[in-house]
């Protein structure tokens, strides 16, 4: 592949990017539109200073760094936009256009450790009872029951749930095969609630999509949680707006409830019913069990509080 041409150069050193990012790690839509935002805010300080890829420094990088510190951007926005910045650059060198990689050797901020903000078990059960009792109409009630379920009896991400194709649930499955983050695919078991929930979620759903055919003559949708958007399926938005309402159905502050905050609650309250760290690692899809210790500290956390409320000896 030819060096972009000097005119529009950042354009095209973005796009062919972004083109290698989708070809080869099969990035998330959502990643290559942050990536792309990323580099775009570079090129455009690069630009301001008479600057661009193919000319910057190591020392260009890190005062672009300092500026994205001095505008307020948390650690993990500056995180992201050096990796971003890493892997053009990585690119580039392979793809002869720079002699060299000069963000190589830059360190990112230190990341902050926040604990997960977790729920409790009779809180999850809450959000369950909920989804059993909310929705416009029977369907939307069963729709919501089984994407409740699915949820906590697998601690998928709300991307991994709500893009299900239907061809996974056939067939009565004791477990589910979802493709996470970079392609990569995963076995997740299901409870036996989620199994009744999705079974009856498939014989409403196919009964829709049925009449559906016959009345309008619409193609059957592959998604599991099908929906007339353009993404034939449904949104994380509409997910997050529905997880909110059943919240405070269910009493808890909208706040506390996101769909990670259920992922969280997954693999919390696995943990402490004995599960192997090692297995959460495998269920959540994480590549480094790194990553899935932060359980343990929640759950440190978790016993510490109660010590100290429970304990004669905490109290004054």
């Amino acid at each position: 592949m030819a060096a972009p041409a000097p005119d529009r150069e950042a354009a095209r050193w973005i796009s062919a990017f972004l083109e290698a990012q989708a070809a080869e790690l099969d990035a998330a839509r959502n990643t290559l539109l942050a990536y792309g935002r990323d580099l775009k805010d570079f090129a455009s300080w690069l630009a301001r200073r008479k600057l661009d890829f193919a000319r910057a420094t190591r020392a260009d990088v890190e005062a672009y760094l300092v500026a994205c510190d001095a505008e307020g951007l948390s650690r993990a926005t500056r995180a992201r936009r050096l990796s971003a910045i890493r892997q053009l650059y990585r690119l580039a060198y392979d793809e002869g256009w720079r002699a060299e990689k000069p963000a190589i050797q830059i360190a990112g901020p230190a990341r902050a450790v926040h604990l997960p903000k977790v729920l409790t078990v009779e809180e999850v059960d809450r959000l369950l009872a909920a989804a059993r009792a909310s929705g416009r109409s029977p369907a939307e009630q069963i729709r919501n029951t089984c994407l409740m379920e699915l949820l906590y009896a697998t601690g998928m991400r709300v991307s991994e749930l709500v893009t299900l194709p239907v061809a996974a649930a056939r067939g009565d499955p004791r477990m589910l095969m979802v493709k996470g983050k970079g392609g990569k695919e995963r076995m997740v078991p299901l409870s036996s609630p989620a199994r009744a929930a999705l079974a009856a979620w498939l014989a409403t759903r196919d009964a829709a999509e049925e009449a559906a055919r016959i009345e309008a003559r619409q193609p059957p949708s592959r998604h599991l949680f099908p929906a007339r958007g353009r993404d034939g399926h449904l949104t994380r938005q509409a997910f997050h707006g529905l997880l909110k309402d059943l919240a405070a159905a269910a009493g808890i502050a909208p706040a506390r409830v996101t769909p990670h905050v259920l992922r969280h609650a997954f693999a919390t309250h696995l943990l402490a019913g004995g599960a192997d760290l090692r297995v959460i690692q495998t269920l959540l899809g994480h590549a480094d069990v790194s990553t899935t210790e932060i359980y343990t500290h929640v759950l440190d956390e978790r016993l510490r509080a109660l010590e100290l409320e429970h304990h004669p000896l905490a109290r004054e």
